[in-house]
């Protein structure tokens, strides 16, 4: 007991530090609405300390599974902390800064050319657009879409080479996917199968749509203010994370079923073997 109120205190804790990197890292005339940030921080803390504490799952999938939500919490936490370092090299440079800056550039110059997600991203931008915000987001756009996309190969390379999740012990989909009722809807794999590809499928296509969305939104309703280091950093980040980690879901659940697949084989080459003995 006393180890699970720790190990969901300490989560709940990471995902507070997380939420606040942005307002502890920027200058503080940057800052506004620290009051607000607070209070996200706090709830985040709460929802993650809530979910983690309790022995019955509620919406947190593959709770019991790592390492999937540690890959997907490191990776939101790298996206957010080098995209804030690269906002602030604008403002206040370091060494540090300038590293960060650095690296954005390197990797906006492997990653934006025409038709890919950095590209559209940098096009999605009003026209009144300042120089150093357009760089600022083709600089954040180019990281954090690196960031994702390796994650999702450090996954795939977990599933594929590490053999997640059997190294983890018997894999509870009641726990691990609380949300997923398996005694409806027909077959489970099929329906696992379904949802993966379909969650592969979606996550491939966000970083491309979610531009295009919001440039013709934008021809209605006023457009998010890019030019704000907080917006930028918020927006960016889940413009790479929520794709990589609806890609990351889909694997998960093509795993899953594999797995189902794997154990209903062999169930039914052990009762074959058991009816040829009995005869």
């Amino acid at each position: 007991m006393i180890g699970r109120i720790t190990g969901a205190a300490t989560r709940g804790l990471l995902v507070a530090v997380m939420v606040a990197t942005p307002a502890l890292y920027l200058p503080g005339y940057l800052t506004s609405s620290v009051e607000i940030v607070v209070l996200v921080a706090i709830l985040g803390f709460i929802l993650t300390f809530a979910e983690y504490n309790s022995a019955f799952p509620s919406f947190v999938e593959f709770r019991d599974a790592p390492p999937l939500n540690r890959l997907r919490f490191v990776a939101l936490m790298s996206m957010v902390t080098f995209l804030t370092l690269i906002i602030k090299n604008q403002y206040e440079p370091t060494n540090v800064t300038a590293l960060f800056s650095g690296l954005g550039l390197l990797t906006a110059h492997m990653v934006d050319f025409p038709y890919s997600p950095v590209r559209l991203i940098v096009l999605m931008l009003p026209d009144h657009s300042s120089l150093d915000t357009i760089n600022a987001v083709r600089l954040s756009a180019g990281l954090a879409y690196v960031l994702s996309l390796t994650t999702i190969l450090t996954f795939y390379f977990t599933i594929r080479v590490r053999g997640w999740p059997t190294g983890n012990g018997a894999f509870n989909v009641w726990i691990n996917l609380p949300l997923f009722d398996p005694t409806t809807g027909g077959d489970v794999v099929a329906r696992l199968q379904k949802d993966g590809r379909a969650n592969m499928v979606i996550g491939f296509l966000l970083p491309f749509v979610i531009p295009a969305i919001i440039k013709i939104a934008s021809n209605f309703i006023n457009p998010f203010p890019m030019d704000n280091p907080h917006t930028l950093i918020w927006v960016v980040s889940a413009w790479a994370f929520l794709p990589a980690s609806m890609v990351m879901r889909g694997m998960a659940m093509m795993r899953v079923a594999e797995l189902i697949e794997e154990k209903r084989r062999r169930a039914y080459a052990d009762a074959d073997t058991e009816a040829m003995q009995t005869a």
